[in-house]
């Protein structure tokens, strides 16, 4: 398995320099876009997963680590602005995206901040390279798809995933779920605390993240389960208690109840740290401050 890093691009998302990481899987190449800010020891930032993921979300606490830090933060294949191929999205391939990309790109140990989902990703990787990751954050922490949230059984999760999939009735669907008056309400339920910075603007950013080509195929493993990075609670615990690392685990006090039951039981660790602030799903995005003094403290 080849990787490269393609020249510097000038252009950017959260003020650094945007780069190109070429990945080779499976015999095929896929272009994943990174950013870089700041000058210091690296820490690398992994969105959360969800229908509009992009590293833009991180840009508060990027910008803010940045003055003491060199902040990288990664676009995931098939979502923001990386490449998204209709390929089979899975745990296997982001396992591997991820330690191909920290591998080729960090030539020293790192700090790794991990947001949503992609927490349980961070986990296994340090579990497996604690000489590479010498702490982590994990921000609102999850590790089930939405409708896995609640309840849909694997057979009926896995026919709604392929079919988003499928060409026309899945572009229609898919469609349907990223207008921006429905990505406005569920920002209301899930994501926000306040609701008067979902503003007309703010729902057309993220509008726009869902209409590139391609871009329901990876959204649409999310939302189905099929990325989960685990099977269940049990396995999710296990692979925090295995970490021998420091691990801070910032609790969204605002999170919806099964959400946030996932986040208790996993700071009923004793070796974890725990920090509660107000804020939901989209903590990260909506207090930047509050979530980075949290975070500089821990460090």
């Amino acid at each position: 398995m080849i990787e490269a890093t393609l020249p510097t691009q000038l252009n950017s998302s959260i003020g650094g320099t945007k780069n190109f990481y070429n990945w080779n899987f499976l015999d095929k190449q896929y272009r994943v876009v990174y950013e870089t800010v700041g000058t210091g020891n690296p820490i690398l930032l992994l969105p959360a997963f969800s229908t509009v993921s992009s590293r833009t979300e991180m840009k508060g606490i990027a910008n803010l680590l940045a003055t003491n830090y060199r902040v990288t933060v990664v676009d995931w294949l098939g979502f923001g602005e990386s490449q998204c191929p209709p390929v089979d999205y899975s745990p296997v391939l982001f396992q591997h995206l991820l330690g191909n990309f920290i591998k080729s790109v960090f030539k020293s140990p790192i700090i790794l901040i991990a947001a949503g989902h992609a927490a349980g990703y961070a986990l296994k990787f340090a579990q497996d390279n604690p000489d590479i990751i010498y702490q982590s954050i994990l921000i609102a922490p999850t590790w089930q798809g939405p409708l896995r949230v609640m309840g849909l059984p694997t057979v009926v999760r896995n026919s709604v995933k392929n079919l988003v999939r499928s060409p026309v009735i899945g572009q229609g669907l898919y469609y349907l779920n990223t207008t921006p008056s429905f990505l406005h309400l569920m920002y209301k339920r899930h994501v926000y605390v306040d609701e008067t910075k979902l503003t007309p603007e703010f729902i057309a950013r993220k509008h726009q993240i869902t209409s590139k080509p391609g871009a329901r195929y990876a959204p649409a493993a999310f939302v189905t389960g099929a990325i989960d990075p685990v099977a269940d609670r049990e396995e999710f615990l296990q692979l925090l208690d295995s970490v021998s690392i420091p691990v801070l685990i910032i609790l969204a006090e605002n999170a919806p109840p099964k959400s946030k039951a996932e986040m208790s039981a996993m700071a009923e660790l004793g070796k974890v740290q725990t920090v509660k602030l107000t804020g939901t799903l989209g903590i990260y995005e909506e207090s930047p401050e509050a979530v980075t003094e949290a975070i500089l403290n821990f460090l």
